[in-house]
């Protein structure tokens, strides 16, 4: 059994500790607001300073914890794990603790939510202008939609004025131009029938069609499992960094 430390984004909440409940190993599981992708320095050194984070000694399994042995002498965990992936760079120029730092090799969260990066990228290729939609990001974040759009236009007149409001809007509405398509990733969780109604109603809201694929759980599950093929995730030694790589692994680390 080996004990893990996971940072993901909150976005993944329920798909993380689902894949770590099934897990064999002990993994302790910290989560970082979701949205960070959109702030990648912010991103990284939240990130990085989890990496960098004793293991507490209460959160070790039963059989490891001695207590006569000082806090500084502990076993670092045997890997930490990330629960993101390249994400607009923002896991590119972080640097491995005193363990192994794995890291999925992907853009987004979307492959993670697919399974593989391969697959995400069979989609796109035939679905261009596709919006995401899964349990975690509907429930932290505001998706287009109706109630976006109103709770948005509400904000705007309180704190700009009607007519800038509505300036504003049409600035906010160029963007959703870029889409057709809201597909709703289904992992089978309790509330997916809701979820699935409510992705429909913001498609129909936009003039979008609708599609929903289901959610595939492995490469999660690989990663909490401790099975890190070099084509799926970068392992990253102690005390090296990583860096973005455009040649097609995406991540790799310092030479």
């Amino acid at each position: 059994m080996k004990h893990y430390k996971l940072i993901g984004c909150n976005a993944l909440r329920r798909e993380l500790y689902a894949c770590a409940a099934r897990s064999p190993n002990v993994v302790d599981i910290v989560m970082l607001p979701q949205g960070l992708h959109d702030q990648p320095d912010v991103l990284r050194s939240s990130v990085q300073r989890e990496i960098l984070a004793e293991a507490p000694a209460h959160s070790r399994p039963r059989h490891e914890q001695v207590k006569s042995i000082p806090v500084a002498a502990e076993k670092p965990y045997d890997a930490v794990l990330l629960g993101y992936a390249l994400c607009s760079n923002g896991t590119a120029g972080l640097v491995a603790g005193g363990c192994p730092l794995v890291i999925p090799r992907a853009h987004d969260c979307i492959s993670l939510l697919l399974g593989s990066a391969r697959r995400y990228r069979e989609y796109f290729d035939c679905h261009p202008g596709t919006y995401w939609y899964s349990s975690g990001w509907i429930e932290t974040s505001p998706m287009p939609g109706r109630a976006r759009y109103e709770q948005a236009l509400a904000y705007y007149k309180e704190k700009y004025g009607a007519d800038n409001a509505e300036y504003l809007m049409q600035v906010e509405a160029d963007w959703y131009k870029a889409y057709r398509r809201a597909a709703y990733i289904d992992w089978g969780f309790p509330n997916r029938a809701m979820e699935q109604q409510f992705t429909r109603q913001c498609a129909a809201d936009l003039g979008w069609e609708y599609d929903e694929l289901p959610g595939d759980p492995a490469l999660l599950q690989r990663l909490v499992d401790g099975l890190w093929p070099g084509d799926e995730f970068l392992v990253v030694p102690p005390g090296r960094r990583t860096e973005a790589d455009p040649s097609g692994t995406l991540l790799k680390t310092d030479d």
